[in-house]
């Protein structure tokens, strides 16, 4: 008899859903449905990649060392202090993996990215939903829901789905709120679209029990070669590295991400696009009676008055060959993500809209 079963708890976890980004039937396809950069990486990091490819037969670097001098240096951080993932997912799973298990919980707000609950549940950990405030992280209720069993506090700010934000004293009291045996992760995946914005390394700098963690698949771009790092107080990042692969990023992913690093004024360009389409988009959904929330990312999260009017919009979306999210997984049934695309995409997106509610009317 085959007795070969996982271990308790990998059966419940639903599988995450990436982005779309087909429609059968349908050319001339847009995709925004995975908060992608619409403009694609630097054309440095290109470069960086392509001249990776002939160096593919040597083993990369074991300590990202560079790479992470890079980040020191971009940033004002202490290279010693930063790790390297593929993709902030895996740092989310390391985290899990070394301070969550049977019997621990982990925290995450109830329109938090669905990778926390995921990781906890690999870790046999138990996820706990809090919940927010209007689509916004709520302080009062992450402090009220700590215990003895939290190990993990996530939250992601800028938010995904919502694009909302929390500001600094607000993340600092609940830094200095959470139980002494938890950890507080700021997900900062979208901290680049914020300009000016630390991401949360001063909270990291002042205290023992913070983590920041960042992406370097939203705003440069290399969503494809997975590139992620965090940084921490050196004893947790040296727990961390300790269930890390030691080639876990490969050469051309190390090169790329150097690359795009060194590029300011592209990235700077990125944003400011982002900015200012991003705004144009929300104004010109707002006049046809679909509403957002001010978002600080790369995305906006329409707001419908059904979950059946969303997913109506959505398949009239679709059928114009525009891709966007529905994000009924992260409790937001009458909504839809759309990420902020160049100028012809996000003019796409709302004479669609405008056109549905038309339609609907």
């Amino acid at each position: 008899m085959n007795k070969i079963a996982p271990q308790p708890g990998i059966m419940d976890i639903a599988l995450y859903q990436g982005g779309a980004a087909h429609v059968a039937g349908v050319a001339d396809v847009v995709k925004l449905s995975s908060n992608e950069n619409p403009f694609g990486p630097s054309p440095q990091a290109v470069a960086a990649v392509q001249a990776a490819a002939a160096r593919m037969h040597r083993y990369p670097s074991s300590d990202h060392g560079d790479l992470r001098a890079a980040i020191g240096a971009a940033h004002g951080l202490e290279p010693e202090r930063v790790i390297c993932g593929a993709g902030s997912d895996e740092i989310i799973t390391f985290l899990c993996q070394a301070y969550a298990g049977p019997g621990d919980e982990v925290l995450h707000t109830e329109h938090g990215f669905g990778m926390y609950r995921i990781c906890a549940q690999a870790a046999g950990a138990t996820p706990v939903e809090v919940r927010e405030r209007e689509r916004v992280t709520d302080i009062d209720a992450l402090i009220a829901g700590c215990n003895e069993r939290t190990k993990l506090v996530f939250i992601a700010n800028p938010n995904n789905p919502t694009g909302t934000m929390i500001g600094a004293e607000e993340v600092a009291r609940l830094a200095d709120s959470i139980p002494p045996q938890a950890i507080l992760v700021l997900d900062g995946a979208y901290a680049e679209y914020v300009e000016g914005f630390d991401g949360g390394a001063a909270q990291v700098a002042a205290r023992e029990n913070v983590v920041m963690t960042r992406t370097f698949s939203k705003l440069y771009g290399l969503g494809g070669l997975r590139v992620g790092w965090a940084y921490g107080p050196k004893a947790i990042i040296d727990v961390l590295n300790r269930v890390r692969g030691p080639f876990n990023l490969s050469t051309a992913a190390i090169d790329g991400a150097r690359a795009a690093l060194a590029d300011v004024d592209y990235t700077k360009w990125c944003r400011a696009e982002n900015a200012r389409w991003r705004d144009w988009l929300a104004a010109a959904l707002a006049e046809v009676g679909v509403p957002s929330d001010r978002s600080c990312a790369n995305f906006i999260l329409a707001r419908f008055a059904s979950q059946a009017e969303a997913e109506a919009c959505d398949d009239y979306l679709q059928s114009q060959g525009l891709i966007v999210r529905r994000v009924s997984g992260y409790n937001l049934p009458s909504a839809l993500r759309i990420t902020i695309g160049d100028e012809p995409a996000c003019r796409r997106v709302a004479a669609a809209v405008a056109n549905f509610k038309g339609i609907v009317a």
